[in-house]
């Protein structure tokens, strides 16, 4: 029976150790051709993106398998062609399909009338690829996660919601700064661990292990960057916040940034940033979620 990776959910928390312990073993190892040989994979693309295309372009290509790029210009999904017409189609040819869409519900929908995986890959909603490599990053410079203090401050986006999933299931403590009005909208119930949404980021950041932030204003939003930019201006991960934070936080950006907005450079080119070990562990989580749904 086929098997979607569309939210973060989808993976129990002893199915996400088992991720992290294979991505461990796929960093040392890099070339695994066996492992989709045979396969070719469709990456529907509504949103252009560096490091998602590359990522599982390069991991699919190490795993043995085939990737075919499908741009918002091939497809027109929903609007040249039904969803429906395009996953039905697309099973015929492909055993995979990784969607980067706008709309959540979009990729529910592919997910439904496709008879092979579908990867969420990013949708307005979630981002649970990213993530993912973010908890096992943190997993590897912290050497564990339980207990763990992760704050997030910025705009409560499709990667803050997924970030505060994850931290329920796998145990660790979160708190989301943001201005009124931008909170994250989700219904997720921190049962494992503790989360707190403020409208302060010096509260945020005090107890941190980890400072993450995101682009205030996410691709479709570019009428808002001016606005966004005066009501977020006091959310910049900035030296000034750091001085309200432990001496050995880490800082993490899930980019690509807006440099001198969200953060400054020198706290992105700092000694406490691992945002490019962020950045390069999309490769090995993502090699491992789609060895995953073949198992």
């Amino acid at each position: 029976m086929k098997r979607d990776f569309l939210s973060i959910k989808d993976f129990s928390s002893s199915e996400i150790q088992e991720l992290f312990e294979l991505a461990k073993e796929l960093k040392v190892k890099r070339y695994n051709p066996e492992k989709l040989k045979g396969i070719s994979c469709a990456l529907i693309f509504e949103k252009p993106s560096l490091r998602t295309r590359v990522t599982f372009e390069i991991g699919i290509y190490e795993l043995g398998g085939k990737a075919i790029y499908l741009s918002s210009q091939d497809i027109g999904l929903g609007k040249r062609e039904a969803i429906k017409d395009v996953a039905s189609n697309l099973s015929r040819w492909v055993g995979l399909i990784i969607a980067r869409t706008f709309s959540h519900n979009t990729i529910v929908e592919l997910a439904k009338y496709a008879s092979c995986p579908v990867i969420n890959a990013l949708s307005d909603l979630e981002h649970p690829c990213q993530a993912l490599t973010d908890l096992f990053t943190i997993y590897e410079k912290r050497g564990g996660l339980k207990n763990v203090n992760l704050s997030y401050i910025g705009d409560g986006n499709n990667v803050c919601r997924s970030l505060m999933l994850g931290a329920n299931i796998m145990g660790m403590n979160m708190k989301v700064a943001t201005p009124k009005g931008y909170e994250p909208k989700t219904k997720c119930k921190m049962q494992n661990a503790k989360c707190k949404i403020v409208n302060n980021p010096k509260e945020a950041v005090k107890d941190a292990d980890i400072i993450y932030t995101d682009v205030w204003a996410s691709m479709g939003q570019e009428a808002e960057r001016e606005k966004r930019e005066r009501i977020f201006k006091d959310f910049q991960i900035n030296s000034q916040l750091l001085k309200f934070a432990k001496p050995d936080v880490l800082i993490m950006h899930c980019l690509p940034a807006h440099r001198g907005k969200e953060i400054t450079d020198e706290i992105i080119d700092g000694k406490r940033s691992i945002v490019l070990d962020q950045a390069e562990n999309r490769l090995h989580i993502q090699k491992a979620i789609m060895i995953k749904l073949f198992v």
